[in-house]
């Protein structure tokens, strides 16, 4: 990815999840490994090489969600939010 743009990302709160949906069942091995469909991967962009972060939510102290974006992509929402409160704070 290029250039880092602060446009809400697909699944953002101001989204309300709207475009979120079932992409693939998928299980896991006995080495606790899991594999990403193929078309999954191409409609998502990613290739060989690629980072994924998996970024959890929970309830009641337990994990209840899983989600897995590129670490591009979590890169740039970061230093979207970042950004902005430097700046002010530099002022």
């Amino acid at each position: 990815m290029a250039g880092v743009d602060n446009a809400p990302g697909c699944c953002s709160p101001r989204d309300s999840m709207g475009c979120c949906r079932l992409e693939a069942l998928i299980g896991i091995d006995e080495r606790g490994q899991m594999i990403l469909p193929k078309e999954t991967r191409e409609r998502a962009g990613i290739k060989p090489g690629d980072k994924l972060a998996v970024v959890s939510a929970e309830k009641d102290g337990q994990i209840c969600c899983l989600l897995l974006m590129k670490a591009s992509e979590l890169d740039g929402m970061v230093k979207g939010k970042l950004e902005p409160v430097f700046k002010s704070a530099s002022k």
